[in-house]
């Protein structure tokens, strides 16, 4: 029984009454296997980062783990099952054409539709719309500067778990060449949505974030209608709520634990406007409000919390070929000399990140399959006071009012050279 998040659950238990022929097979009254709160299992969060037994004592987080463990999108699953009537084409260039020119413009939109769409547009009020656009031009810094250094390896960190990265593989992402598309759409989607005026409700940010969360749910719909290798009674819902968190909210999780480390309870206001753009981002992928906290000890608790309760597990089968075709995949537009150099010191960045993600333990990363080089270590060294130096630079300018604009205009054409580079994006599951 649900004591504390009572309309989440009941939202969770509603989705078989809703689509009974997708979640007609999962007993939203049990537990996968994938969740655990037993002190003698392995979880997901490594002892150096917290203590696990504080965390399953608190039954307000063990709650609302659970409940987001299985819930899916209440909107755009309906809408990924009309895919047997109008394809997969079909649902995109209808939820494209309502995106830029509204519902009304489809002929004979489906009501599946109008729901998903309307479901996006109604901005809730625990989102401050006012410090949105702020957040959005901070994060443009990071955006053009960090990101593409970044994102490879903060992507290899969602690999490091068979029961989330399961759904990841009945993707398709095994491959090197889908390996890239996905880590090139990723980047792509946060370096929109982070453009000037991106978050509106024509905006290609708003876009972007319909056509994922569609993604989502034909990843959804292919697991528990088309996939033998989903068993619902150990994983649970695919793509749960509780594991898009962390890709939503990964750059402020950082920005907390900095915060942490320096003594600070609370964030900036400079961080709080990130977060805000965060959050409103996240409602628009369909996250629900519990799952995204307003401080600094509220995002760490949630990210500790996820982690604490899903069981411990690395496949090689599964993870492994995730890790190494991503790792192998190439994410430049072309072959050029530049490109070719380029792309040496993306991966370097990314194994250094990646070794930061396992605590620095070079055996538990290369167990992984990413081993960081002497050659890794030069790269990151010789270009790091470019990057990092570049990064800080345009983030001073930006506190300095007469340099603001110049300041955001640089990150602005920057962003979108970083967009030409990542290609368009399809946002689309492998069509097997």
């Amino acid at each position: 029984m649900a004591l504390h998040y009572p309309r989440l659950a009941e939202r969770a238990r509603g989705q078989r009454e809703l689509q009974p022929g997708l979640y007609g097979g999962i007993d939203f009254a049990e537990t996968p296997y994938r969740f655990t709160t037993d002190p003698a299992d392995e979880s997901a969060l490594p002892a150096w980062v917290a203590e696990r037994g504080p965390l399953l004592a608190d039954e307000r987080l063990v709650e609302l783990m659970r409940t987001a463990t299985l819930l899916g999108d209440v909107v755009a699953d309906p809408y990924a099952s009309l895919v047997e009537k109008h394809g997969v084409r079909g649902l995109i260039g209808m939820l494209r054409r309502a995106c830029r020119e509204g519902v009304d413009a489809v002929p004979d939109a489906p009501d599946e539709l109008r729901a998903f769409i309307a479901a996006m547009e109604a901005a809730p009020d625990w989102v401050d719309l006012g410090l949105v656009e702020e957040g959005a031009r901070h994060l443009r810094v990071s955006g053009a500067f960090l990101a593409p250094f970044l994102t490879r390896g903060a992507f290899l960190a969602t690999f490091l778990n068979t029961y989330a990265a399961l759904p990841m593989t009945l993707t398709g992402a095994l491959s090197s060449r889908r390996a890239d598309r996905r880590v090139n759409e990723t980047a792509s989607f946060f370096a929109v949505t982070a453009l000037p005026g991106a978050l509106r409700r024509h905006g290609p940010g708003f876009e972007a974030a319909a056509m994922v969360r569609l993604m989502h749910s034909m990843v959804r719909y292919n697991a528990l209608r088309r996939s033998e290798q989903w068993d619902a009674d150990v994983y649970g819902v695919p793509v749960p709520q509780v594991d898009q968190m962390p890709a939503g909210l990964i750059n402020m999780y950082v920005l907390a634990s900095l915060a942490r480390r320096r003594g600070r309870t609370s964030f900036s206001p400079r961080e709080r406007a990130m977060l805000e753009v965060s959050r409103y981002r996240c409602f628009l992928l369909g996250l629900p409000e519990e799952l995204l906290p307003t401080t600094a000890d509220g995002i760490i608790e949630v990210f500790h919390a996820r982690a604490a309760v899903l069981r411990d597990g690395f496949d090689d089968a599964t993870c492994g070929e995730l890790v190494r075709s991503t790792m192998k995949a190439y994410l430049r537009p072309g072959r050029t000399a530049f490109d070719r150099a380029a792309d040496a010191v993306e991966r370097s960045w990314s194994r250094v990140l990646f070794l930061g993600v396992c605590g620095g333990d070079r055996k538990a990363a290369a167990a992984m399959s990413v081993t960081l080089g002497v050659g890794d270590v030069a790269r990151v060294a010789l270009t790091a006071p470019f990057i990092v130096g570049r990064f800080l630079a345009v983030v001073a300018a930006g506190r300095r009012p007469f340099l603001r604009r110049a300041a955001d205009a640089y990150a602005t054409r920057m962003l979108k050279k970083r967009l030409a580079t990542y290609g368009s994006p399809e946002y689309t599951p492998h069509a097997a």
